[in-house]
């Protein structure tokens, strides 16, 4: 922990603490396969929240991209995947602060008068988070609380127990609702279903999703993918909420934010491109360099069969 001085209310000059910072290597690669030239978007690359070292992102073969920022501050890369094999590639070196997600106790849920106009747009039901269908079930198992972080909490916990993991589960076509009624999901269901339960009592909840690397933490058993979790507005501020883990952790790095899923998508394609293999990294193993020196599709671990 580092201290920097600042100035008070007062004008007089005081100590402030800086997390200690640990850097991570952040990446994903997307082999796609297309019968003719497709319209594809990506959004993968750090918010501006993010503290980003260093970055390359590459194609092969080589594409023009373009790129904008979308409603919710989150950057999309357009290009066009060309007929047959290809390869998209973003890898980065982040640095992340080396303590878990903030928490106050005694932040609380503010009433929907008293709401910032920004937020508003995140207590409503959304394509995969359908709060209006859950609202008697969320005010039955949550009306009686007193509506603060302790609440958000438990509604989290509550997520955490009534769902199961089971990787594959689910797809685009799964809501929180179907999470809800059959009780398993992936870890964008189970940030689907916090959400929708947070807006079912009109507390701000909206969906993110990014890289998250087992940090000081036992590593799971499955590949590395992206993540999805939870961000709920509390007091003046937004927290973090992780309903997979169901803990708070180190390393969340997001990617954006929005309603739902359908705002985050890490790839859009206008076709039918085969997705043939998706790579994803988040860790902090540098003993090989990063950016990887030969990035090109033949390189990569073989894609071949």
């Amino acid at each position: 922990m580092g201290y920097f001085a600042a100035l008070n209310e007062r004008g007089f000059r005081v100590q402030q603490s800086v997390p200690a910072m640990r850097a991570m290597r952040i990446g994903c690669e997307f082999n796609h396969v297309a019968q003719s030239a497709t319209p594809a978007a990506f959004q993968v690359r750090p918010g501006v929240e993010a503290r980003v070292v260093r970055e390359l992102w590459t194609t092969d073969p080589v594409i023009e991209t373009g790129r904008y920022t979308d409603l919710y501050g989150t950057e999309v890369r357009r290009l066009m995947l060309p007929a047959g094999e290809s390869l998209v590639s973003y890898y980065a070196v982040v640095e992340v602060p080396d303590e878990v997600d903030e928490a106050d106790p005694a932040a609380p849920a503010l009433r929907a008068e008293d709401l910032p106009d920004d937020v508003l747009v995140y207590t409503l039901p959304s394509r995969y988070c359908q709060s209006d269908m859950l609202a008697a079930d969320g005010w039955r198992l949550f009306g009686s609380h007193e509506r603060n972080y302790e609440l958000v909490a438990h509604i989290q916990d509550w997520v955490w127990n009534h769902l199961e993991y089971r990787t594959g589960s689910t797809g685009s076509w799964w809501t929180a609702k179907d999470s809800f009624d059959n009780g398993y999901g992936v870890c964008r269901d189970f940030a689907h279903l916090m959400v929708t339960l947070c807006r079912s009592i009109s507390i701000p909840a909206r969906y993110c999703s990014g890289y998250l690397p087992d940090m000081d933490v036992p590593p799971l058993p499955t590949a590395m993918d992206f993540h999805a979790w939870v961000e709920v507005y509390l007091g003046d501020r937004w927290y973090t909420f992780d309903p997979r883990h169901n803990e708070r952790r180190k390393g969340h790095v997001a990617i954006g934010h929005g309603r739902d899923a359908a705002d985050l998508a890490m790839v859009t394609t206008w076709g039918t491109p085969w997705l043939r293999r998706l790579t994803v990294w988040a860790d902090e193993e540098f003993t090989e360099p990063w950016p990887p020196a030969d990035v090109s599709m033949a390189a990569r671990d073989p894609f071949g069969d």
